[in-house]
């Protein structure tokens, strides 16, 4: 319901724009402020992957929310279809979602937060329905999912901080590899009557 365009109110963030921002947060669990400040070369391949690169960007003061949110995070089969990984080819300017505006604190996409919001309500969906539920829908689902795929790897998909400190895990996050983090987000599904249409 939430990644359809029909209802979309913004005439300033285009329908393309909320199609390519929910979508990847429906396929990926990444924070809207993640998603706002990617760049075109933070579209990557890294050992055979494609990935979201989330990193600070020290130019617009911008960087993840804790150092976990440092992280890759693989495209998810669902979002390549659409024919995301050729996105940078086609967009003008340096950003991966274009058309949302900068704050003077240097964060991008309140336009789009506002927008979100007035959808929410267009809908009658309450309160404690955000932008953030994306996020919660997939931690839960991907924690529900295969006991193949393990909890440290939907930490570091998600760029939650590890439970445990140990050196023990520090050293075992480290070995975490982008076909690990694959396999967990190819984890992520939906009902078929959820799904939108394959473009964006």
């Amino acid at each position: 319901m939430l990644a359809s365009t029909t209802l979309w109110p913004s005439t300033i963030v285009s329908a393309h724009s909320f199609r390519l921002v929910t979508r990847i947060a429906a396929w990926s669990g990444m924070r809207l402020g993640e998603i706002c400040h990617l760049r075109k070369e933070d579209l990557q391949t890294i050992e055979g992957v494609p990935c979201f690169v989330i990193r600070p960007h020290p130019g617009e003061g911008w960087s993840p929310k804790t150092e976990a949110g440092t992280r890759v995070v693989p495209v998810h089969s669902r979002l390549i279809a659409t024919g995301i990984l050729s996105l940078a080819e086609t967009i003008e300017g340096p950003w991966l979602v274009p058309g949302l505006d900068m704050s003077k604190q240097g964060m991008r996409g309140a336009n789009f937060g506002r927008s979100f919001s007035l959808l929410k309500t267009r809908l009658g969906l309450p309160a404690e329905i955000t932008f953030h539920s994306f996020r919660h829908t997939v931690s839960t689902q991907l924690r529900n999912a295969s006991a193949e795929i393990r909890e440290v790897w939907i930490d570091r998909l998600l760029g939650h901080e590890a439970t445990h400190r140990s050196q023990g895990t520090s050293t075992y996050l480290g070995c975490i590899t982008p076909q690990n983090l694959r396999q967990t987000v190819e984890a992520i599904t939906y009902p078929a009557h959820l799904l939108a249409s394959n473009t964006l």
